[in-house]
């Protein structure tokens, strides 16, 4: 399958902003930005800058949404060429999947446990069996945010893969609107089961429950059926300005969304479409410079690797820098990314490669 290189761009610009985000929630979790000064247009162009600085960082999490969209996306691309060129075989489907998906958690669970300069904020114990296996959503008060916060995610993911031949029949078969409208029903209705009625932990809505994020997970299935029909329209639509203009007039709406009971069923899918227009419109415009292009989507090829072992970095880091100032925080922000990046970019590839060459001694044993 040939990948498009703007959403590895996208999915490193992500990646990004979610390690970044950790890392300013733990250096800023008790931070006061100074006073407003208007007193001259230099010092409230500053004030204006530390302003929309502490906004757009608290909107971090908003990327994980991102991710949700495009691995649906990409997720439906492949099948869809895979069913092209014959019937699809499920079992080698699924093992495919869940060869690509454990290895690299498991990894990410021994760098944790011998890795220095982590956070190490909970012990190791028991629950440790659970989190191996990715099923956090087992006592999920306890097990879903285990060790590292962002593991979550994978549990998610487990589901959607279990699901994931339901929803690329109905997708087929009823096309992607109607798909995508049927999904968003029933992902809604789900939130509102488990946050209205049985008055659910938040957790199960956040991930634990998948079908709670259906709707980000179908519209990048829908976008991917759309993108096969007429990619050219999709891309002007995403990648020329206008999806970031609009992403722009319609994210104060999606925020406002937090403020309602009810309102806060549709928040995760607003802020998360909001946010992946953004994230593909930059995307767009890096992929005019050739280097950046080919930095940002070798960042996205292994954002894996640096989702699953960022955080209790970041966060080791961030509790030590606290009393610096807000711009040597961001100095040192850059070289920590970027060295986090290498790390995981090396953890994954070697996880993968050598995953594949036990996968082609074992298919040489049974020829």
């Amino acid at each position: 399958m040939k990948r498009l290189l703007w959403i590895d761009i996208s999915k490193g610009l992500a990646i990004l902003f979610v390690a970044y985000f950790h890392f300013f929630t733990t250096y800023f979790q008790y931070g006061v930005l100074p006073p407003a000064d208007w007193s001259n247009l230099a010092a409230g162009a500053l004030t204006i800058l530390r302003l929309v600085w502490l906004k757009v960082s608290g909107l971090g999490f908003h990327a994980v949404g991102v991710f949700i969209i495009l691995s649906g996306w990409t997720l439906m691309q492949s099948t869809m060429r895979h069913a092209e060129s014959g019937a699809i075989g499920w079992g080698s489907w699924y093992r495919a999947r869940f060869l690509r998906l454990y290895p690299m958690y498991w990894v990410a669970h021994l760098v944790y446990l011998l890795s220095p300069f982590v956070a190490r904020l909970e012990p190791v114990d028991d629950r440790i069996i659970l989190s191996l296996l990715g099923l956090r959503f087992i006592d999920i008060q306890m097990n879903f945010m285990y060790l590292n916060a962002a593991w979550w995610y994978v549990s998610m993911l487990i589901q959607f893969y279990l699901i994931f031949p339901l929803l690329f029949w109905a997708a087929r078969r009823f096309g992607p609107c109607w798909f995508l409208l049927v999904a968003c029903l029933a992902g809604f209705f789900a939130r509102y089961l488990l946050l209205m009625v049985w008055h659910q932990s938040g957790l199960w809505v956040l991930g634990g429950f998948a079908i709670c994020r259906l709707p980000e997970f179908a519209l990048g299935m829908s976008l991917a059926m759309w993108h096969t029909r007429s990619p050219a329209r999709v891309e002007w639509l995403l990648l020329r300005g206008a999806g970031l203009v609009l992403g722009l007039v319609l994210y104060p709406a999606a925020l406002q969304l937090y403020n309602g009971v009810y309102e806060y069923i549709f928040v995760d899918f607003a802020t998360g479409t909001c946010c992946m227009l953004e994230i593909v419109g930059i995307a767009g415009i890096i992929l005019l410079f050739k280097e950046p292009a080919k930095l940002f989507g070798v960042m996205g090829l292994y954002s894996y690797g640096l989702y699953l072992i960022h955080q209790p970095y970041v966060i080791w880091l961030g509790l030590r820098i606290r009393e610096l100032p807000i711009w040597m925080f961001l100095l040192i922000c850059i070289p920590t990314l970027a060295v986090l990046g290498a790390w995981g970019m090396l953890l994954e590839k070697t996880t993968n490669t050598l995953v594949n060459k036990v996968v082609s001694l074992r298919k040489l044993a049974h020829a």
